[in-house]
């Protein structure tokens, strides 16, 4: 199967709302528009992918930060608190195993079930 990155990202429309548009053995390919605050999390298992395919954000950690621009590959590391900031519309391609969930230890308003992944 073939598909256009660009224009599965065209067809997102809310925020924070991660798609999954493949899957490779045990990890989920998924893409997302992301804009404004989101909450500090972690994964306790699981590394996490983000690959900026347009716009740039900060990966904001405890103690440091690491600007992210269009283009950037970065692994967020099991067990880091995380919480990315994009001031304007950030689009992003996630490379996550399976088992991770979209917030990780904590669940809130932007908390989104695999189901509600699956395009």
């Amino acid at each position: 199967m073939v598909k256009n990155l660009m224009k599965e990202f065209e067809s997102i429309i809310d925020l924070w709302s991660p798609k999954i548009i493949s899957e490779v053995n045990d990890v989920y390919v998924k893409i997302a528009k992301i804009q404004g605050d989101f909450d500090m999390h972690t994964h306790l298992e699981e590394d996490e992918l983000f690959y900026i395919v347009k716009g740039n954000l900060i990966m904001q950690y405890d103690s440091y930060s690491v600007k992210l621009n269009e283009g950037d590959i970065h692994v967020v590391k099991k067990g880091e608190s995380h919480k990315p900031i994009p001031k304007e519309e950030c689009w992003v391609l996630l490379i996550e195993n399976k088992s991770t969930k979209h917030t990780g230890e904590i669940t809130n308003q932007y908390t989104k079930a695999i189901e509600d992944q699956l395009r």
